[in-house]
């Protein structure tokens, strides 16, 4: 009955699987599989000392966790600690070895600041808040029933704009590379992100598994891609926005929108009947947007940190 945690095995079938299992039923408004989660464990940029963890008793994969150093940001210092566990299999001690033992790898590594996310239920607050860790933002998830709900219908785009998808973009990538990093940069949030390392971003971001290239829409401008909607696919019936974004100098020209709606589209014909987002808390704009397409808030994060030393 003793509860070990110790680094996940990406060759072992039983511990992806596990893996996976423990967050579907913890956070099933993220879409993870076997295949993203190895991935993630062969190619996320050496610099972020990316490390996920499991929880094990009696065999069986009860909690996960997954820690890394921002290594992207122009803070230095600032590491983040995800922890879930099995809802059937809390409070027997799982989730404070995993923490202790994430806290144990990030230090190691240079970490001063660490950051998680936590749904906001009263047990996972006090739990975070028992190990050091302070409310900080929050962040919503969304889910738009894309079998049965009605989407706004599809709109032209204006003059000068024609919409694209991301495999048009295959035999070179970088214009899309150029635009994820400049409208990442303007995210909100606790730690700023700067892309400069144009093969880490291919090695994690464009040839992730889980990122569709066929029903991620782009907004094209001026020759170039000034607004995309980033598509997530689990390979079943369960899509998700990974990313949308205007170029600066295009904003406010309803172009987010027009490419979302023209992936959302895509991906109902496709066959897919779930859609997943996810908004900081003051993203206004973007959780109007959402909101217009029909999603409704299906859960709360908040994020906590804590600083060590």
């Amino acid at each position: 009955m003793t509860v070990i945690v110790r680094a996940l095995r990406p060759d072992v079938p039983a511990d992806v699987e596990g893996f996976v299992r423990v967050r579907q039923l913890a956070l099933p408004y993220m879409l993870d599989t076997p295949e993203s989660v190895a991935h993630s464990l062969t190619h996320t940029h050496p610099d972020a000392h990316w490390r996920a963890l499991v929880a094990e008793q009696d065999g069986d994969v009860i909690g996960t966790a997954q820690t890394g150093l921002a290594h992207d940001s122009p803070e230095p210092g600032q590491g983040y600690v995800n922890v879930y566990v099995r809802p059937d299999r809390t409070g027997r001690g799982a989730g404070s070895l995993l923490v202790r033992t994430a806290e144990e790898h990030l230090a190691a590594h240079g970490a001063t600041k660490l950051f998680s996310w936590v749904l906001d239920e009263p047990g996972n607050r006090a739990f975070a808040e028992a190990h050091g860790y302070r409310p900080s933002r929050s962040a919503h998830f969304l889910r738009l029933d894309l079998a049965h709900g009605t989407l706004p219908p599809r709109q032209d785009p204006p003059p000068g704009v024609t919409l694209r998808t991301a495999a048009d973009y295959a035999d070179d990538p970088r214009p899309m590379f150029e635009l994820d990093a400049e409208t990442t940069s303007d995210e909100p949030g606790d730690v700023g992100v700067e892309f400069t390392d144009y093969e880490a971003w291919l090695a994690e971001t464009w040839r992730h598994p889980l990122l569709d290239l066929g029903l991620t829409s782009v907004a094209v401008a001026d020759g170039r891609p000034v607004a995309f909607s980033a598509a997530y696919t689990d390979g079943g019936s369960r899509y998700a926005t990974a990313m949308t974004g205007t170029s600066r100098a295009f904003r406010g020209r309803g172009l987010a929108k027009l490419a979302k709606n023209d992936s959302l589209h895509r991906a109902r014909a496709a066959g897919y009947t779930e859609a997943f987002t996810g908004n900081d808390a003051g993203n206004g704009p973007m959780l109007a947007i959402n909101k217009w397409f029909g999603y409704e808030i299906c859960a709360t994060e908040v994020r906590h940190v804590r600083e060590l030393g």
